[in-house]
């Protein structure tokens, strides 16, 4: 069956932390509730309850093709979240994450390959530019060195897109002190005593 393209909202309704306190205990924390204050509803114990129900489509077809990712019973709404703890010797040494929606898993990705492969400290892997290839369109990050990319990746025969992104990548590296990370494209800030 061929699908109509998905139209969901995608709403800057997510947070993430990442934390190390006095004791070396490690937390990495991506929260959703969609939408802010989520579906403005609270209970009688005090926190919000979400509105997942954001990350459907509400339309269930376009020109006559069903939309894949439409309301029906049994569905559970899709959510892309990757707080991560990389550990060396069963001991943290990268806690980190990003709100981003569908682009939270290439945000965590490219950090933790800027970090590893190409020795970036956690402020430059939160600030590195984004390329994340979904469903075979390339999108590169605009006003960035990667947008320099486009014509060759086109002549290669990619379908490409420059577009911006709000990654909101905090990191914190762990290497006998603490080095923190917080992406500029967000609110946020790399903090410590």
């Amino acid at each position: 069956m061929k699908w109509a393209p998905d139209n969901s909202i995608e709403l800057p309704s997510t947070s993430h932390i990442s934390i190390v306190d006095k004791y070396g205990n490690a937390l990495s924390m991506t929260t959703t509730i969609e939408n802010g204050f989520g579906s403005r509803l609270m209970t009688d114990s005090g926190f919000l309850l979400n509105n997942e129900l954001t990350d459907f489509s509400f339309k269930s077809f376009k020109n006559g093709k069903k939309i894949a990712n439409n309301i029906e019973p049994g569905k559970r709404p899709r959510s892309s979240m990757a707080p991560t703890i990389i550990l060396k010797d069963n001991k943290p040494v990268y806690i980190l994450g990003s709100p981003g929606g569908s682009n939270i898993i290439g945000y965590v990705v490219n950090a933790i390959i800027s970090m590893i492969d190409w020795k970036k400290n956690a402020q430059e892997a939160a600030s590195v530019a984004h390329g994340i290839n979904k469903f075979g369109t390339y999108y590169l990050e605009k006003n960035t060195i990667l947008s320099k990319l486009l014509p060759s990746l086109e002549d290669m025969k990619y379908k490409v897109k420059l577009r911006n992104f709000s990654s909101g990548l905090n990191i914190i590296h762990i290497n006998n002190i603490l080095y923190g990370g917080s992406d500029h494209r967000r609110e946020g800030i790399a903090i410590g005593d």
